[in-house]
């Protein structure tokens, strides 16, 4: 069961990036609120959907969240480039912040791969 470790190194890591990005945004214009919101909706999205997907114990439903927070994941480095291109983040806070991103991404991947094989493993026993 070493997935559940895995689980919560990244509602770890999420809770980190989450924080990180309160000190961030304070730096978008207040014409850009909307873009600003949805980065913040999201990232908290994700760590919900987390928490809930480290929960159920249905299968499909459990990949389904995996999947979705993988495409969220990915919307947030959407949102991070765009901000870096509108200047309001620096290139620095972009790598930073990208490289969380992709370091919880490795780790929903890993979360995957070892739900697979447990459900794998589960189905030979039956």
């Amino acid at each position: 069961m070493q997935y559940r470790t895995e689980k919560f190194l990244i509602i770890k890591n999420m809770k980190k990036f989450v924080l990180g990005l309160e000190v961030m945004l304070t730096n978008f214009p207040r014409k850009d609120f909307l873009n600003k919101d949805m980065i913040y909706k999201d990232a908290l999205k994700i760590l919900e959907l987390v928490y809930t997907a480290n929960e159920i114990d249905d299968r499909e439903k459990k990949k389904d969240l995996q999947i979705e927070i993988l495409s969220k994941l990915n919307m947030l480095d959407f949102y991070l480039e765009r901000a870096y291109k509108k200047r309001y983040i620096n290139e620095k806070q972009c790598l930073a912040k990208s490289n969380e991103l992709e370091q919880i991404s490795r780790m929903v991947y890993k979360w995957i791969k070892n739900s697979l094989n447990e459900s794998e493993n589960t189905d030979e026993q039956l």
